[in-house]
């Protein structure tokens, strides 16, 4: 397993990070996502040190909290092997104190979190989505405190948008607070928007992306194809609404690449998704998830080879769409590319 700087803080994360959003089962959406219990998901863990992987990822949201203590009693007696990314902000009921990245909140939020996981500091704390009824020095100076008292040790942010997240960097540089290291994100081939200007954003200001749903929330596992009915079995029936939108021809067009290359490699359409985004700018890591052992086995096999450049360009092309403005004439005008060329 490759290991890489997050973004240009001091900690290394693996290239592949495990999304333990299958864990725990509750709920519509997190049951159809998966259902491990502590048994199964220990299996996954094995699996996953076994290879390297040594980030994992999971949320308050994620089943109600159950993530969090199936992840946490699935790591007893091996914390110290493992980092733990987990979030907050997201709602997690219906009163007044149970959303948002307010103070009060906050400090709740990560006390319950390191109950559930049965530890005693997390390596990775992301705010899930962006409060704006918080104001950021109140957000900051939480997060400084929470550090300082060694409850976390790194901060991030999920789902911000480019003014958003530089908003967070420079007053963390005014204020001298813990700046943010990584920014999770939606990135596949299927939906590239990534690139317009969060990862301009992240190369000039050193913010790591680590990548959720590399795989177009399960659209590029070859299960879904031009012409063919969506699997019976499919996720997607219970969950479509809920992940980032494909239009169904550049969905297809993608997939038709993809095959074609996997004739040439021998390798499964998911490992030359997840292989095409370990070779992008900013990305420190991409979060595999799996509700099964072979699913997971599968996915561990998107690293140790490499995309040929032909390759690259081909699914480079497959997947292009046109940026919107402001972005589209920097990509596409020869003029603005050259004041500011694409980051990809």
């Amino acid at each position: 397993m490759e290991y890489r700087q997050l973004g240009t803080s001091g900690l290394k994360v693996p290239a592949l990070s495990f999304g333990a959003g299958t864990f725990g089962g509750r709920g519509p959406l997190f049951s159809a996502w998966g259902t491990a219990g502590v048994d199964e998901a220990r299996r996954m863990v094995d699996l996953s040190l076994e290879a390297g992987v040594t980030l994992f990822d999971t949320a308050d949201v994620y089943s109600d909290g159950a993530s969090e203590e199936v992840l946490g009693a699935a790591l007893k007696g091996r914390r110290d092997r493992a980092l733990i990314s987990t979030k907050a902000a997201l709602p997690t009921g219906e009163g007044p104190f149970d959303a948002g990245a307010s103070r009060s909140r906050l400090i709740r939020s990560v006390e319950a979190a390191l109950r559930r996981l049965d530890t005693d500091h997390i390596d990775l704390f992301q705010l899930h989505a962006y409060d704006a009824a918080t104001p950021v020095e109140e957000l900051l100076s939480t997060l400084d405190d929470l550090v300082r008292a060694g409850k976390i040790r790194y901060t991030g942010v999920s789902n911000y948008a480019g003014w958003q997240l530089m908003k967070g960097l420079a007053a963390a540089r005014e204020h001298g607070r813990p700046r943010f290291a990584a920014h999770q994100v939606y990135y596949s081939l299927a939906g590239r928007d990534y690139e317009w200007e969060l990862m301009p954003l992240g190369l000039d200001q050193g913010v790591g992306a680590l990548v959720w749903s590399p795989l177009a929330w399960g659209r590029l596992t070859g299960k879904v194809r031009r012409g063919q009915p969506l699997p019976a079995r499919s996720r997607l029936h219970q969950t479509a609404q809920f992940g980032p939108p494909v239009a169904d021809e550049h969905l297809y067009r993608v997939v038709d690449a993809l095959d074609e290359i996997a004739g040439e490699t021998g390798k499964a359409l998911p490992q030359i998704a997840i292989n095409w985004l370990l070779r992008r700018p900013t990305v420190s890591s991409v979060l595999i998830g799996a509700r099964t052992e072979e699913q997971l086995k599968q996915n561990l096999g998107a690293v140790g080879w490499e995309l040929t450049p032909d390759q690259v360009a081909r699914l480079d092309a497959a997947s292009e769409v046109t940026a919107p403005y402001p972005y589209y004439p920097y990509r596409t005008q020869e003029g603005f590319r050259r004041l500011n060329p694409p980051a990809a």
